[in-house]
Parts: structure tokens; sequence; C-alpha cells
């Protein structure tokens, strides 16, 4: 199997910054993308940045020059560098992540997902 554990999160200012990181484990052959996504109070489940193992990055538009995504492969994870944040990005975020790994029938590709941290920002 495989798990995602994240961490970092908590609670913020407005305008302040927080760091998130998901560091992946088990039978691991690859990863491809890793992510991070997040789902504030009412609201659906969002993607907030994607970077894939050739280093190209995604974002949303709501975070592009706040959030900086960043991952090193040797360790399997993935960070997120959260800046002049809002209220609006009050929310769990999740790590996600399309991972390869060993099985006794050979390379399986699975979509993994962390447990949630939660990420508040409140004056």
């Amino acid at each position: 199997q495989v798990q995602l554990v994240e961490s970092g999160g908590g609670l913020v200012q407005p305008g302040g910054s927080l760091g998130l990181s998901c560091a992946a484990s088990g039978r691991i052959f690859s990863i491809d993308a890793m992510g991070w996504y997040r789902q504030g109070p009412g609201k659906e489940r969002e993607l907030v940045a994607r970077i894939f193992s050739g280093g190209s990055t995604n974002y949303a538009d709501s975070v592009k020059g706040r959030f900086s995504i960043s991952r090193d492969n040797a360790e399997n994870t993935v960070y997120l560098e959260m800046n002049s944040l809002k209220v609006e990005d009050t929310a769990v975020y999740y790590c996600n992540a399309d991972v390869t790994r060993w099985t006794t029938t050979g390379p399986t590709t699975g979509d993994y997902w962390g447990q949630g941290t939660q990420v508040t920002v409140s004056s």
C-alpha cells in the first residue's frame, strides 16, 4: 500500500504565510503528478496546484502568484508554500499523488490521497 502523510497547516492571519508538506511512502516504483486540493466549508473539493515528475506545474487562478508548489523526487515529497493568505483560502487541504507501486503481479498505478490538514486564515 501507499500512504501520504501531510504536515503543516494551522491558523494564520490574513496576509500571512504557511507551508504544507506531504510525504509518500510504501512500495513505490514511481510518482507522476503530485498535488494539493482543498475543500472549503460548503464547497466542493478543488485543485490548488499540481506538479509533474518533470517539474511542470499548474495552479488554480485564485492562487497564482501567491502559492508555490515544489517536490523532492528522491524523498517522494511535495511541498506547498502559501503566501499572502486570504480568508477565502480557509479549507482542508489534501495531498494527492498518482503512484505506480510494486505488486506481486507487477507495477500498478493508482490515485492516492492524504488525510487532509486544516488551514484557517482569520484575524
